[in-house]
């Protein structure tokens, strides 16, 4: 985290070896501190291209399955002045329609998660449930008519955390 205790994170799932260019423009200017990538990578020289934006963070997709390297599930912590502000969990699947499936729901609380940060659906999706946020940024890739081209960003500051989706063709503040 930033000596503020502030930090802003790109967001982004569902490249399947081809993000969106805008929106790839359009997640750069957001200057994020860090990206994180919810799986279904593609080519992973996607996360090369996302590395020149930002550090990754980068979970396996279903799609991904030579990318052994990769983890399933990711644990993240933002620490400032020594203590944790927010736990995160990153994964590809972790919702069925809007609700949060139990194996999500179980994983993060094993690691003491708050937050949830998925891929998969390619249907933007911010939502509460069973004491826990979940966040699917919908897909940077190519189109699945009729969705929408999307990331997500994440705010947080001393005071409070917002999740929000953006247009790649706009960049603008995207809304269903």
């Amino acid at each position: 985290m930033r000596a503020d205790g502030s930090v802003r994170l790109g967001i982004v799932a569902d490249t399947h070896s081809a993000p969106n260019e805008q929106g790839l423009f359009h997640l750069a200017a957001q200057k994020p501190d860090f990206i994180l990538h919810g799986g279904d990578i593609g080519d992973l020289a996607v996360l090369e291209r996302l590395a020149q934006i930002a550090p990754v963070h980068a979970v396996r997709g279903n799609i991904d399955v030579r990318a052994f390297e990769l983890p399933d599930v990711i644990a993240l912590e933002l620490v400032h002045g020594g203590r944790t502000e927010l736990t995160m969990m990153l994964t590809h699947i972790a919702i069925y329609g809007s609700r949060i499936r139990a194996e999500a729901a179980k994983l993060a609380r094993a690691e003491k998660a708050s937050v949830i940060i998925c891929g998969h659906s390619h249907v933007p999706f911010i939502g509460q449930e069973r004491g826990l946020t979940i966040f699917n940024p919908g897909s940077i890739g190519p189109p699945r008519p009729p969705l929408p081209i999307l990331f997500g960003a994440m705010d947080l500051s001393p005071t409070a955390v917002s999740l929000r989706h953006f247009d790649c063709a706009t960049g603008a503040v995207w809304t269903p």
